[in-house]
């Protein structure tokens, strides 16, 4: 059955996936909520847009799959909640599973589930707490035939930079990427690398299970774009980004440009033109 799922996740055409995260009000963090303070709006202008999936929490799920018909995006659904993102790490830190994960991810029609591994400077107890996440989740994932996207995040000291920018160190992305493979992913959503250009080594790393890259901080529509056409060609199974399509003044064409190119191979020049 994990196979049925990923036909839905996974575009018929390219092979490609685009997933949007919104899931950004899950971890309780000033500044996430910007750009989707309203989020049927929110999941209205996505759907219209047409991405591949949509990742969501359990309160949010809803708006979309209440939507008719069956041409909307795929649902992935966020399995954990967090307190690490800011600039300075809580005395208690944890990253914790909802219930029943599997069972209310079988109810909302969900694609796949994602699920966190976190490696952060000073808190190696949410490394473990992941850890156990995973494998608790693992055999679930198994049983119930829903694929289970790992995503493993390199962190950047808090201090410096919040909990949620990217450190694009290769040697450290590959070694968690590995470990999540070795935990059983069935997808992987990574950080890019500094230098695109070794991005094939985090590819190569996963063993033939798809990789799919966040986008991290919000950046001009020319770099996201050049970013995205570099990792794709480095092998990358596709893209998933948040804050680039939901802080975007255009929402809407962002999304199509980007589908463009994850699906069609059109140059940056091209998608530019596709989000004005």
């Amino acid at each position: 059955m994990k196979s049925f799922r990923l036909n839905r996740l996974f575009n018929a055409k390219s092979g490609r996936c685009f997933d949007v995260a919104v899931d950004h009000g899950f971890f309780n963090q000033p500044g996430f909520l910007q750009g989707i303070e309203s989020m049927p709006k929110v999941i209205k202008t996505l759907v219209d847009a047409a991405p591949d999936a949509i990742q969501l929490t359990v309160g949010q799920a809803r708006h979309l799959q209440e939507i008719p018909g069956r041409e909307k995006p795929s649902l992935v659904l966020r399995t954990d909640v967090a307190n690490i993102y800011g600039k300075e790490l809580p005395t208690s830190r944890f990253s914790l599973m909802i219930e029943e994960t599997m069972l209310q991810a079988v109810r909302f029609d969900a694609a796949c589930v994602c699920v966190n591994l976190f490696q952060i400077p000073g808190a190696p107890e949410v490394h473990e707490q992941c850890v156990e996440n995973i494998l608790k989740l693992k055999p679930q994932a198994d049983y119930y035939g829903m694929p289970m996207m790992v995503e493993p995040l390199v962190f950047q000291p808090n201090e410096k930079a919040g909990g949620y920018m990217v450190n694009g160190d290769v040697v450290q992305i590959m070694h968690l990427v590995r470990q999540a493979v070795e935990l059983g992913a069935d997808i992987i959503k990574a950080d890019p690398t500094d230098d695109v250009s070794l991005y094939n080594q985090v590819v190569e790393t996963a063993g033939g299970i798809p990789v799919l890259v966040r986008g991290g901080g919000r950046v001009s529509d020319r770099e996201i774009l050049e970013r995205t056409q570099g990792l794709l060609k480095q092998g990358a199974a596709g893209i998933v980004y948040g804050r680039n399509i939901i802080q975007h003044p255009n929402p809407k064409g962002i999304t199509r440009a980007l589908m463009a190119m994850v699906h069609d191979n059109v140059s940056v020049d091209d998608a530019l033109k596709l989000i004005a």
